[in-house]
């Protein structure tokens, strides 16, 4: 007789349900909100940033000008650095940030060209460790520092899907970042060697304060857990919280996924905007 599956397996199955069928638009994202004009003139840029163990590639949007403009680092969902994320840095460049979205699976391989998620799971994502996603970034932000106008005291960060995770990590592992946004990204992954730590663990000792931004249909992320996260931040003094829209599910912002829900949306990227600002990073 099989055995039961673990909670693990069943929350695996989930994500994988909620994201399985944007894919193939992953690759070439058919674009409602991120192909809305963004006033201003911009320069986007492809570049090659040294880390300790190589360079990775790095995509750069900011305004055309002297600056000064505070930094953001955008972290990427679970598809990579694929259009629908340099449309995120460009509109946040029309909003007067230099913003730079790293190729943090460069490493472990292409995604881009990769058919499931399973795919992408298995053959890239589960190789790729805490230790050298916060590395690289460190590496980007200094990298990011050094370029003409930008702005390292108001740097930032913000990541969606996997890349919200790794925004509310990075907020523990850098205390001197102004403010994070974290959107839809888990809250208490399954850990593993190469990831020892979750949001919910950091939580209580957060110095920067991350605005979580979750839908309450997320299937694989469960409103108990979001509940969880919320009693560990109140455990600290960061000033983080968490708001939910009760009618989106997951990757409620990216608009090539079935799980587009434009009202969320609407409501969630301004206030991304207003967070950032509000704590001196805009």
């Amino acid at each position: 007789m099989p055995s039961a599956p673990t909670r693990r397996a069943v929350v695996a199955r989930t994500v994988l349900a909620g994201i399985s069928t944007g894919i193939a638009a992953a690759v070439r994202p058919p674009f409602a909100w991120a192909a809305q004009p963004a006033p201003g003139e911009r320069v986007t840029q492809t570049h090659a940033v040294p880390t300790d163990t190589g360079t990775i590639p790095v995509h750069l949007a900011r305004p055309a000008g002297a600056g000064p403009f505070p930094v953001i680092l955008v972290v990427h969902e679970i598809f990579g650095v694929h259009a629908w994320i340099q449309a995120a840095c460009d509109k946040l460049a029309a909003e007067g940030f230099l913003a730079v979205a790293p190729y943090l699976y460069h490493r472990q391989g292409d995604v881009t060209g990769m058919e499931s998620v399973e795919q992408i799971l298995g053959e890239v994502v589960s190789k790729v460790s805490q230790e050298q996603v916060l590395a690289d970034l460190d590496a980007v932000l200094a990298w990011a520092g050094e370029q003409a106008g930008a702005d390292l005291a108001r740097a930032s960060v913000t990541g969606f899907c996997w890349g919200g995770t790794v925004a509310w990590m990075y907020a523990a592992h850098r205390p001197d970042l102004r403010a994070a946004v974290a959107w839809y990204g888990r809250l208490r992954p399954a850990t593993s060697p190469l990831l020892p730590r979750t949001p919910v663990d950091v939580a209580p000792t957060l110095a920067v304060p991350v605005l979580g931004l979750y839908g309450g249909q997320d299937g694989g992320i469960p409103l108990a857990d979001v509940e969880t996260m919320r009693q560990a931040l109140a455990q600290g003094t960061s000033g983080s919280r968490i708001e939910v829209h009760p009618d989106a599910g997951h990757g409620f912002l990216a608009d090539y996924r079935p799980g587009y829900h434009a009202a969320s949306a609407a409501l969630a990227w301004p206030a991304m905007l207003a967070w950032l600002r509000a704590h001196g990073a805009g």
